[in-house]
């Protein structure tokens, strides 16, 4: 039987193939006209809450904050645009959930351009400035919300998106937290490696701030400029045991704050494929006062310049900052990682089903 949804007002929408599942919610594409996805979340901690965030976005999408956040095209917002419940039996047993955009009709999902292994499968003609231009366009989306009012609070790749020029776009709005009507909806999520130190540990609940975002931005940008490479990834380099990022986030192991730290393997990208300016932001960001997404977007533009960014005389998927005397990315292939100067069999990613 398949299975449908509807809306308040009545209008019943046919579910299709599911598409994707996280630690919450599930999405199911949607057989309409327009390219719709519904997200389900069987479970919330309390659904009469959960009702009530739902109904307030959805009204959210008329606000003057919102609509400029909306106004870009393609969409990098998955916003509510409809409160749904599967039409099941009147027993207590339907599951709450929303209607939003497909992102996968313009982008893939983000994990496909951390990577070369990735990249060369879902997007083979990426090079360092496609990941430059996500992480500015990250950066300049984590503004805007910022600006608007909204907290992400559980920033991560499984949330994002990113087309071939770069646009990045983010889903899962319902986990974000945001105020209406003088009401606090505090955000309720939060993922390993992608937690700001503050709120490691934290009790249940704990509402984030701007600042949560920041670092975990400046995380994601660290990702994309150094072919996925975590900032406090790595071994202890006192010779303990690896437990967790987050382990490493609370010891201040980084490679960046103290290259005797943490051990990392040969192929791990060089310190200086992040141009000088960038490395004092990510300084800031994990040791010191962070750096604002504002900063970022700016910083990222300015280094994304044309007469910022050289190419490789050996391979013309290299890449890289003027700063650097000579291409880092044939370094790295040198030792067996990154993009090969020749064409290699490699993982193809994850498939581009719709993470939650």
């Amino acid at each position: 039987m398949a299975l449908t949804v509807v809306s308040d007002t009545g209008r019943v929408w046919r579910l299709t193939e599911r598409i994707g599942n996280g630690s919450e919610g599930v999405v199911y594409a949607v057989d309409d006209a327009r390219p719709l996805v519904a997200k389900l979340v069987p479970d919330p901690p309390t659904p009469a809450a959960y009702r009530r965030r739902i109904a307030r976005l959805v009204r959210q999408r008329r606000e003057p904050r919102t609509v400029r956040l909306l106004a870009d095209t393609p969409v990098r917002i998955a916003w509510p645009l409809t409160a749904v419940r599967t039409d099941g039996p009147p027993d207590g047993a339907a599951v709450d959930g929303y209607l939003m955009a497909d992102l996968r009709r313009d982008h893939h999902p983000f994990a496909h351009l951390l990577t070369p292994a990735a990249r060369r499968i879902a997007l083979p003609q990426a090079t360092w400035a496609t990941t430059l231009a996500a992480a500015r366009s990250l950066a300049r989306l984590v503004a805007d919300l910022h600006a608007a009012g909204y907290v992400v609070g559980d920033l991560k790749p499984d949330n994002l998106w990113v087309d071939g020029q770069g646009r990045v776009a983010i889903a899962d709005v319902d986990s974000w937290q945001f105020t209406d009507a003088g009401e606090l909806f505090p955000g309720r999520m939060g993922t390993p490696g992608y937690t700001a130190p503050e709120r490691i540990g934290a009790q249940p609940g704990t509402p984030p701030d701007c600042a949560a975002d920041d670092f975990v931005l400046a995380v994601l940008v660290h990702q994309l400029l150094t072919d996925g490479l975590h900032p406090f990834a790595g071994h202890p380099g006192d010779g303990g045991a690896y437990l967790s990022y987050d382990d490493n986030v609370l010891h201040g192991r980084c490679r960046l704050l103290d290259r005797a730290s943490v051990v990392l393997p040969r192929s791990a990208p060089p310190v200086d494929v992040l141009p000088r300016r960038l490395r004092e932001l990510f300084l800031a960001a994990f040791g010191g006062v962070r750096p604002s997404a504002c900063e970022w977007a700016e910083a990222l533009a300015a280094e994304a310049a044309p007469n910022r960014l050289r190419g490789c005389a050996v391979d013309t998927r290299h890449v890289h900052t003027v700063e650097r005397p000579w291409c880092p990315w044939c370094d790295v292939a040198e030792v067996g990682g990154g993009e090969r100067t020749a064409a290699a069999p490699g993982a193809a990613g994850r498939a581009a089903a719709w993470p939650t």
